[in-house]
Formats: structure tokens, sequence, C-alpha cells
């Protein structure tokens, strides 16, 4: 098993949007293993499997039918295994309540979802390419939304 890789996962309700998604990580030069799951209740499933490898970063909805992005957040920040993901909210909104919910539950980044691909790549590959431990340690609501 190539170990080289950033195992990134992506959960997300919209099919299109997931495969933008894949799509702008396939053209980008950065080595990722991406995985894609349509709802939260999907995604706490495997999580929470003990025989996965987790991800390096989880890019999450806010808007997901049966367990919200809002709730995995939570339920991904109370548990110590997860300690090491660095969260990037990914959604179409960028209201105010929105942006400080998450800032304050324990997301390392906002990202208003890009309208087109190029954007999208470019914003995938600061994401990817981020020095995690810097953007993680001492939480600066500053550097929270992301702005292109």
């Amino acid at each position: 098993m190539n170990d080289n890789y950033i195992k990134v996962i992506l959960a997300d309700d919209d099919e299109d949007d997931r495969l933008f998604f894949t799509d702008a990580f396939e053209e980008l030069k950065i080595t990722t293993k991406v995985s894609t799951f349509n709802d939260g209740v999907y995604l706490m499933d495997h999580l929470n499997s003990a025989d996965i490898t987790l991800p390096e970063i989880l890019f999450l909805d806010l808007n997901m039918p049966r367990k919200s992005g809002m709730d995995c957040l939570k339920e991904i920040r109370a548990n110590d295994r997860f300690k090491d993901i660095a969260i990037a909210i990914y959604s179409t909104s960028s209201s105010e309540e929105d942006v400080e919910n998450t800032f304050v539950l324990g997301a390392n980044i906002y990202i208003k979802k890009p309208n087109d691909f190029k954007k999208l790549k470019k914003v995938l590959s600061e994401i990817v390419t981020i020095n995690w431990q810097y953007h993680t340690n001492g939480l600066n609501k500053d550097n929270f939304l992301l702005r292109l």
C-alpha cells in the first residue's frame, strides 16, 4: 500500500458537487486518495469503523439529510480518536452564524463552495498544501474563513 498520499474525505449530499470535487483532485498534481460520502450517517459509520485509515483532511458540507455537517462536526470533535483530522467546512452558506458556530465547534477552516472549476482547483490545492500544524494550533478566527 502506498502511504505517500494525502487521504481526503468529502461528505456532501449533492452528487454534482461530489463529482466536481473528485474531478478537481484528479486534475491537481497532488497525490491524494479521495473518498466521498453522500450523508453524515454514512460518513460517521465509516469513520467509526475500526479497520480504516483516518483521513488527514475532511471536507464537510453543512446541509445534509439524516445527519448534518454540524452534527458530524460535534461528534468528531467529541471523540479523541479523530483529534488529528483537519476539518474544512465546505458549504454554499457563508452566513456569519454558520461560520461562527463551526469555528466554536472546532472546524479548522471554512470554505464557501466555489462556483467554477478553476476556483475549486485553486481552493483545494491551497487547502491540501496548508501547514495544518500551524493552522490547527491556537485557532485564529482571522484565517478561519478562506477567502480567495
